[in-house]
Order: C-alpha cells, then structure tokens, then sequence
C-alpha cells in the first residue's frame, strides 16, 4: 500500500468537502441568502412588543439597541439619544414597569415586553401629572434630557411607593420613604447639564403629594 501523505493543505481540502457532502439543506439555503444579501446568515430577529399600548413587530437585525429600534424603526424620537453610553439617562424608558437605559439593551431582549416612552406618557391636549408638574415648576432648560427625567421620575414614584430601599433608605421597615434625599439619589443617573435639579426634585415632589 502506497503511504498517504497528508499535509495541512490537503486536511483543510478533505474537511472543506466532508463538510459540503453533509451539509443540511437550510444551512445551504441560509449561506445562499447570504451571500445574496450581504448580510450574515441569521443576523436578523423579528420582535413583537407592546410600545405604548400598542403591538408592534419589527425584523430588526440583532445589534440594534431598543433605544435605535423606538427611534429610528418607530420614529418615536421622544426618548433621546445623548451619550450613548447609559451615563446619561437621556433614553430612559419604562420596560416592564422599571426604568431603563434603553442605549445598553438589545431590542431582540424584549419580546412580549411591554414599553412606555414619553410619547406614551401623555399628549399635549392631555398632559400626564409629572408633566404637567415639570411644566409647572420649569423643570427642564434646553428640554433635550426632560423626557428621560419623567419616565425616570413616574418610576422612581412606583419604586418609594412598592417599597423598594435605595442606597439613602435609613429605615427599611419605613413604610413612607419619600424624601427630597430619596428623590436625588434615585434620580442621580438622569443628568441635567443645564442644572434644573432643584426644580425637578420639586415637580417630582408636587405630584407625590397628590398621589399620597
């Protein structure tokens, strides 16, 4: 018997075609979309949520944040983009009844979620009480981070109200936590370069007393 001499080149030849021979016909079909479209294969998702009480089904490919899917997909450019990097709390929208930077997380997480942005908030013939407040107390300059400032704030009202302790929480058998202390420190992740944070804390302030 003659002796087989194998090299790498002639490995990498004989496992390219065992690979071929064996190859199932949706990822033959996958490759040829592929190279069809440019795109990797399986690189994009179809999601469906609840954005604003409304359901919607985007095909959105799997790197796009849920702050890129609400504006550039569903052009609800109320929840803004400012440092892109979950510093800022600019995007900040209510998923599931919690806060979140919407910059940090993928669109593809949160299927079935139910999403809330300031649009969904209220409407200007219709204001919600934390924007009427921030109206009222001129919580906002330049306006750019207000939207991120009240969903964060009709959240931040829900956590004090279910109990749920922060950092500055001196008594957790407490059962009213509401506090301006309470109010900073929950709300230190929304910036506010023009510095409204005194009137801000008042608006918040104003609408927990009507809720108390």
């Amino acid at each position: 018997m003659q002796d087989l001499k194998l090299t790498r080149r002639n490995l990498l030849i004989t496992g390219a075609a065992s690979a071929a021979t064996v190859a199932s016909p949706q990822a033959v079909k996958a490759a040829a979309q592929s190279r069809a479209t440019g795109e990797p294969a399986g690189s994009t998702s179809s999601v469906t949520m609840e954005v604003n009480g409304k359901p919607v089904t985007l095909q959105l490919d799997n790197r796009t944040t849920l702050l890129d899917a609400l504006r550039e997909h569903l052009k609800l450019t109320g929840t803004k983009k400012g440092c892109d990097h979950g510093q800022c709390g600019a995007c900040t929208a209510i998923v599931d009844g919690r806060r979140i930077n919407t910059c940090l997380s993928l669109a593809v997480m949160h299927q079935g979620a139910k999403v809330t942005t300031i649009e969904g908030l209220g409407t200007p013939d219709k204001l919600h009480p934390m924007q009427a407040a921030f109206v009222k107390h001129d919580g906002y300059q330049c306006g750019y981070c207000t939207p991120g400032q009240i969903c964060s704030a009709v959240a931040v009202l829900e956590e004090i109200k279910q109990g749920i302790p922060s950092h500055v929480t001196a008594d957790l058998d407490k059962a009213d936590r509401f506090s301006a202390d309470e109010v900073r420190e929950r709300m230190s992740g929304n910036i506010c370069r023009c510095g409204a944070y005194s009137n801000i804390v008042e608006a918040i302030t104003e609408v927990a007393g009507e809720r108390a």
